[in-house]
């Protein structure tokens, strides 16, 4: 299967016309989303992703758990780790010399879960 985009002729107007009222509704509100591809952008990673869905599995994991899940380095764990704590996905605590790390709150495990959930359907 190839990922080329082919053009379709039934995929686009035969005019060009729009609907005034509608855009004027709705072009105000496409500010709010500024930012939000950041998030798709962390996630768009297969090692990042496979980390958050570990993490909706289990509450919470060390990153040493998490290098041997992923069959990774702890360097390269760590690494996925910190920038999903950058981005606000995940959170951590240390328990003397461990890190242990879990989805930031519900709304990750949500969107991990409903990504999943479409794949499964295509």
């Amino acid at each position: 299967m190839s990922n080329k985009v082919t053009k379709n002729a039934k995929d686009t107007c035969d005019t060009f016309c729009y609907d005034e009222a509608l855009v004027q509704r709705v072009q105000p509100e496409i500010e709010k989303v500024e930012g939000v591809e950041l998030i798709f952008k962390a996630l768009s990673d297969a090692t990042r992703m496979k980390i958050a869905y570990a993490l909706t599995l289990e509450r919470e994991l060390c990153v040493c758990d998490v290098a041997n899940i992923i069959g990774s380095t702890t360097a390269t764990a760590s690494h996925h780790l910190r920038l999903l704590r950058n981005m606000k996905l995940a959170k951590y605590r240390k328990e003397g010399k461990l890190v242990f790390y879990s989805l930031a709150d519900e709304h990750v495990q949500q969107l991990v879960s409903v990504a999943l959930l479409h794949s499964k359907e295509a």
